[in-house]
């Protein structure tokens, strides 16, 4: 049976020079046994390992103090250049442009603040109870190219439906028609041409609070403290004058504190502090980037035919610092002691406020 030819070996006499190797399956001319000998003493050097001197006491005491001392300079150096810290890393910048891209063209949003807690309730709480009110309605007009409009609508404003005899607030309309009679009112009144609003959006108090929670707060100044406590809902409001950060509770009492000398004018004034607070909130990098999940946690707590993507389009534009906001009220004649808690519409409606810009052509 052939033996495994052995690899090629160097000539002590003539290192430059290899001697031949036998050919596969031939013996040496030295003989089997003296060649097994030689390749045995040659695998044995090359597996032998060099014999290190064992150190003394003074070198193991000598290398120990060095190893400390590299242990402290590690850590000093570690005080001098720390390790870099993640929180410190570059990040994306987040504006509310890049949220998503701004809508071509106005769109007008119909916003119907509830006194019910959530969507579907029953019962409102109040005396006498039933269906949901509409508690706070604006109109906002968000136009990419031009200030955020939003227009506070009386809900106490006297409107009368066909076929009824008697007219009836605005705010009522909702528990009777839902959104629909609503929008139809609201484009009556304010003039908007069919099919506006374009969107609608209905919020309810516990959406409210859920909204306000989910941003952090919102920063407030009351100017004055507020006190109240209705014992048919078993609610109270109690908040304190000055700037203060306001949770969704806090801002629910807020939004719903009625003076009774001033009224739902009063009101509007607190709502359009909250409104203010909670744009300039929006703004902030890091709300902007929580708001697709922000948005992904109302889902089901409020009713609107707006979508994601339109929600966070319109944010982009309604956010947008070069845009100003611009607060309105519709115009009511002076309330009458005869039709309290109504009151009229004036005539002339502020008909520039919602008016379309006009696209200039351009030039040749």
């Amino acid at each position: 049976m052939p033996s495994r030819r052995d690899p090629a070996s160097s000539n002590p006499s003539s290192p430059s020079t290899p001697s031949p190797a036998p050919a596969w399956g031939s013996r040496s001319s030295t003989g089997s046994s003296a060649g097994s000998k030689a390749r045995a003493g040659r695998r044995r050097a090359r597996l032998r390992l060099p014999q290190l001197p064992r150190p003394s006491g003074h070198q193991l005491a000598v290398a120990g103090l060095l190893g400390v001392g590299a242990v402290i300079g590690a850590n000093a150096l570690g005080l001098l250049w720390p390790k870099r810290d993640n929180a410190m890393a570059p990040k994306l910048d987040i504006t509310p442009a890049t949220l998503a891209e701004k809508p071509a063209r106005p769109v007008t949003v119909l916003v119907i603040g509830t006194d019910a807690d959530s969507l579907g309730a029953g019962s409102t709480g109040a005396a006498p109870p039933g269906p949901a009110n509409a508690d706070a309605l604006l109109l906002v007009r968000v136009n990419p190219r031009g200030p955020l409009q939003v227009l506070n609508l009386p809900v106490e404003v006297a409107v009368k439906l066909p076929g009824d005899s008697k007219p009836q607030p605005l705010g009522a309309l909702y528990r009777k028609g839902g959104v629909a009679l609503t929008a139809d009112a609201t484009r009556e009144l304010v003039g908007l041409n069919p099919p506006k609003p374009d969107r609608y959006l209905v919020l309810p108090r516990s959406a409210l609070r859920d909204l306000i929670n989910g941003i952090g707060g919102l920063e407030i100044n009351p100017a004055r403290t507020m006190k109240y406590t209705d014992k048919a809902q078993k609610y109270t409001i109690d908040l304190q004058a000055g700037l203060q950060r306001l949770g969704g509770a806090q801002v629910e009492q807020l939004v719903r504190y009625r003076d009774k000398w001033l009224g739902e004018s009063d009101r509007r004034k607190n709502q359009q502090q909250v409104e203010t607070a909670l744009r300039e909130r929006l703004k902030n990098s890091e709300t902007l980037a929580n708001l697709p999940n922000l948005l992904r946690s109302l889902q089901g707590k409020v009713d609107t035919n707006l979508s994601p993507r339109e929600a966070l389009s319109l944010l982009a534009a309604g956010l947008d610092d070069k845009r100003p906001i611009e607060y309105g009220v519709l115009p009511l004649d002076p309330a009458k002691k005869s039709q309290a808690p109504l009151r009229q519409r004036v005539k002339t409606l502020p008909a520039e406020f919602w008016k379309e810009p006009v696209a200039t052509p351009p030039r040749p």
